[in-house]
């Protein structure tokens, strides 16, 4: 059972995707919040393995509730999707580097909303979105490699699969285009985290587009 929580200071949208997600067999949402100090509350007390995250909200915002139970050892379980009204809001870039593991516009289909939070439930990032891309690509032009991070440490089959996750693929999509399992995916996947230094998926891309390895635009 995935368990989720749910921050968004409009009480309509809470009860939608509420509806929606309960409706799941394997989901479950333990908890709303329309605050970021209701969202880091609720985080500690359900321990939810995916919140979606409202950017703009009274009092603290989602930008720093995502910091906040990121930040947090003993919350290390819970991934943070970041649901935004607008595709270019400047504050997604900021919740890139907070640790979000992906991003959601508010208008997505249904569906989509569903995948994105068993996308990152699995431990992926949700990566694929046109906007996402767009957002990444405007981080790395400002975020620099962390220290020691050197793209030649990799294999060349870790560099191919840099490029794939850079361009939004899963672990799973990642395995069926280069014909390999999910578990050696997401081996090497683990192995290039520990190379680079890095905290996570998001933190992969933006390495590849810093390093320049791919660059915006390319597919």
């Amino acid at each position: 059972m995935i368990r989720i929580a749910i921050a968004d200071d409009q009480q309509l949208i809470r009860a939608g995707f509420r509806a929606l997600l309960d409706a799941e067999p394997d989901m479950e949402v333990v908890g709303e919040a329309a605050s970021g100090e209701d969202a880091v509350r609720i985080a500690r007390e359900h321990r939810p393995d995916v919140f979606l995250m409202d950017i703009r909200m009274p009092g603290r915002d989602g930008l720093w509730a995502t910091r906040e139970i990121v930040a947090d050892p003993s919350l290390g379980g819970i991934h943070v999707v970041v649901v935004t009204t607008f595709e270019l809001d400047e504050y997604v870039t900021e919740a890139i580097l907070a640790g979000a593991s992906g991003f959601l516009v508010k208008d997505s289909e249904p569906s989509e909303l569903i995948r994105a939070v068993r996308v990152a439930a699995d431990g992926d990032a949700l990566l694929s979105p046109g906007v996402t891309r767009r957002l990444l690509a405007r981080v790395a032009e400002g975020v620099r490699a962390p220290a020691g991070a050197e793209l030649g440490a990799l294999t060349a089959r870790e560099r191919e699969v840099l490029v794939l996750i850079a361009q939004g693929l899963t672990n799973d999509e990642i395995a069926q285009r280069l014909f390999l399992s999910p578990l050696t995916a997401k081996t090497h996947v683990s192995r290039m985290m520990g190379k680079l230094g890095a905290r996570d998926r998001v933190q992969l891309v933006v390495l590849a587009y810093d390093s320049g390895l791919v660059k915006p635009g390319w597919r």
